[in-house]
């Protein structure tokens, strides 16, 4: 049974879980990118506009968009089709790496836009990135 796979450790819980925050939180994000790319483009023009990245949004947005939906897409799957008792490369690692590169990327834009306060939201996302690679 797939749920006695997933309770099988306390590692496995943790790899579940983490595959699991980044399948909602990623989906999400990347979806209203779609969705409502218009507002996410003028909120992102406006916070960018002294930036060396201004004139490189709509371009960058789109970018992010495709690592984001990679990311939650991939740990969407992984969360569905994992065998969290044995770590090492799967569906859902590999969500989880690509949750880690837009996780770089948005920190890079964050420190580059100079929003402090923004980066140290994002690092925070990232230590849970980092704590799910390493369970893998």
């Amino acid at each position: 049974m797939r749920i006695f796979s997933i309770l099988s450790s306390p590692a496995a819980v943790a790899r579940f879980a983490v595959t699991a925050f980044f399948a909602i939180a990623f989906l999400q994000s990347g979806l209203d990118k779609i969705f409502d790319r218009e507002g996410n483009l003028g909120w992102l023009k406006e916070h960018f506009k002294n930036s060396p990245l201004a004139d490189m949004v709509p371009l960058l947005l789109t970018v992010l968009t495709g690592i984001e939906l990679a990311a939650g897409v991939f740990c969407a799957l992984g969360v569905i089709f994992t065998n969290f008792r044995d770590p090492g490369w799967s569906t859902a690692s590999i969500g989880v790496l690509f949750a880690t590169v837009a996780l770089l990327s948005l920190l890079l834009g964050q420190r580059m836009a100079k929003d402090y306060a923004g980066a140290a939201v994002v690092a925070a996302y990232f230590a849970v990135a980092l704590v799910g690679l390493s369970l893998f």
